[in-house]
């Protein structure tokens, strides 16, 4: 059971790290209402968000988000009944 605590916690503190770096590898969302008034809401890249790197890093800050909080909850199990 200890050798899993040890590889949970690894894969907790990787992920971690990586999600950190993702979300500051995605570009701001200043343009917002701005963009949406000026017309720019409806152009190319907004719509094709999903296939480009944003869309990509979009995704893994999503799943990498729920993941994390998952391992969160299973290392707080464990450690409340290892004692």
């Amino acid at each position: 059971m200890a050798v899993v605590k040890v590889l949970l916690s690894i894969i907790y503190v990787v992920l971690g790290i990586a999600i950190s770096v993702v979300i500051l590898m995605q570009e701001g969302k200043s343009n917002g209402l701005g963009s949406a008034i000026g017309g720019m809401a409806d152009s190319y890249w907004s719509k094709n968000k999903g296939r480009s790197m944003e869309g990509a890093l979009e995704h893994f800050t999503r799943y990498g988000a729920i993941v994390f909080m998952i391992l969160t909850l299973v290392l707080n199990i464990l450690m409340k009944t290892q004692g």
